[in-house]
């Protein structure tokens, strides 16, 4: 959410040329219209203004799928109306969601039998999923220390300075202390053993990443696991973890199936995955998963009937949209394992193919992993005459969107440019890239030598003018001493 200002002069107002053919009267631009206008009007008012927004499909800062079929946009449509939440009324949507319960379940190895149902629910996002893995963990310690008789008023968490901001909203909104590991140059990902060190009776979870936002890379969950089981044997404690899988749940099961990052470890007790991410669906819909039922105390979740029936409820909000489950169900069905994996492979040999050629122009170091996220981040090799930063405003003159940005503690002083690579990204839009980089590169490059040599000729000009002015005013020197009289 945005908080908006609106400006304290009254007489700023919309225009719109073509809507002048119905309507001619300004409209307030920060409060409601006395009268109503015709709908082409409204339409064309707003079209205007929207054609100033970026390209989503050339927004390479953002992970959020810009591109599906249009059979499936034509279901989000179809069902663009109806509420999620009243499942009395939607019973076939419901079904769905359970299904892609389920599926996704199995997909992160879930010890259930065939016959055994899921624990899980659709989110708005991974950042709503999180927040409810969070309560899920705080809850079952809180009940742990309460039986022992020990405080618990004081929970904290693990992770990796590295972690996306909704951890540190779940830990401010819900008053959990977040204990941060920090990053190193070269290493900027959340280290097991550090995490581990950090590990008391009142931590509720560690949080590991598969799919660092900053450079796409994993944590190794499986060398976490085996240290914290350690620990935990030694002390006695309980500590489980999270994974946050926003980005990579929808990889590594294709890409790496041999990876041991989920339920295969026994103590990753919830899992969150976006679904608008490389789920494939447009945005908003994401998925908590847990292990079982033993994992999600029942007292976090709630019981209505005021809809018409008795319907189990575990959310942060209430009112929902039924589309984007409807989408991720049918990418599930339309792309099958096989669909996801060739995409995947798809948009792994992209990244590849950018990441050679940026190598080529010898100016860049390339941080991200060929096995992660499907990315390229990368900093300049020398950035005395120009940034990242610049790079990346210049990109926008020609429509792409490329972050800048520096790492978190404690390696702030390493500056990154972040190139995510979605389905829609194609060779000829990598090559175009490229040149358009190469471009900026070599214009940045003609505009510091040029600032040198005027920096130059400028310092040159002031010497000059010094030995100039001391000449003057040795001659002043001479003629104030003679003598006046006639020529």
């Amino acid at each position: 959410m945005v908080i908006s200002h609106a400006s304290s002069s009254a007489g700023e107002a919309v225009y719109s040329t073509f809507s002048s053919r119905y309507v001619r009267e300004e409209l307030p631009r920060y409060r409601m219209p006395e009268g109503s206008i015709p709908k082409e009007a409204a339409y064309q008012i707003i079209s205007d203004e929207l054609m100033l927004d970026g390209n989503p499909r050339l927004n390479l800062a953002s992970f959020v799928t810009t591109w599906m079929e249009p059979e499936c946009g034509k279901l989000m449509m179809d069902s663009v109306n109806k509420n999620y939440v009243d499942m009395d009324e939607y019973p076939v949507t419901t079904e769905l969601q359970n299904r892609c319960v389920n599926m996704i379940a199995h997909l992160f190895n879930a010890p259930i039998g065939e016959d055994e149902t899921a624990i899980g629910v659709s989110t708005v996002g991974s950042s709503e999923a999180i927040m409810l893995a969070g309560l899920a963990f705080k809850r079952k310690w809180a009940n742990k220390m309460k039986e022992q008789g020990k405080p618990c008023d004081k929970p904290n968490i693990v992770t990796g300075a590295n972690v996306q901001v909704c951890w540190e909203k779940f830990a401010r909104y819900f008053e959990v202390e977040l204990k941060e590991v920090k990053l190193t140059e070269g290493y900027y990902v959340m280290d097991p053993k550090k995490a581990v060190e950090m590990v008391d009776e009142n931590t509720i979870c560690v949080a590991a990443i598969l799919g660092s936002t900053l450079t796409g890379e994993y944590e190794d969950v499986k060398l976490l696991n085996d240290l914290l089981v350690a620990k935990n044997k030694e002390t006695g404690w309980d500590v489980p973890i999270h994974v946050d899988a926003a980005s990579g749940g929808f990889i590594a099961p294709f890409l790496q199936p041999e990876l041991e990052w989920d339920f295969r470890l026994p103590l990753v007790k919830s899992i969150n995955v976006s679904g608008h991410k490389y789920g494939l669906v447009y945005p908003g819909v994401g998925w908590v998963i847990w292990r079982s039922k033993a994992d999600l105390p029942d007292e976090l979740i709630f019981h209505i009937n005021y809809l018409g029936t008795d319907q189990p409820t575990f959310t942060l909000n209430f009112s929902k949209g039924a589309s984007q489950i409807i989408a991720q169900y049918y990418q599930l069905i339309r792309l099958g394992f096989e669909g996801y994996k060739h995409i995947m492979e798809n948009c792994k040999l992209n990244a590849a193919v950018l990441k050679e050629g940026i190598d080529a122009t010898g100016r860049f170091d390339v941080l991200s992993k060929a096995d992660g996220v499907p990315l390229v981040a990368i900093r300049l090799k020398d950035s005395t005459n120009f940034s990242v930063f610049d790079i990346s405003e210049n990109l926008r003159r020609f429509g792409w969107i490329v972050p800048a940005y520096t790492m978190p503690a404690d390696a702030e002083h390493v500056a990154v440019l972040r190139i995510v690579i979605r389905e829609d990204f194609n060779r000829s839009l990598a090559q175009r890239l490229l040149a358009d980089i190469n471009k900026i590169v070599g214009e940045l490059d003609a505009h510091a030598v040029h600032a040198i040599k005027l920096s130059t000729a400028a310092a040159a000009e002031g010497a000059s003018k010094s030995t100039v002015d001391a000449v003057t005013e040795a001659f002043k020197g001479l003629a104030g001493n003679k003598k006046a009289g006639v020529c």
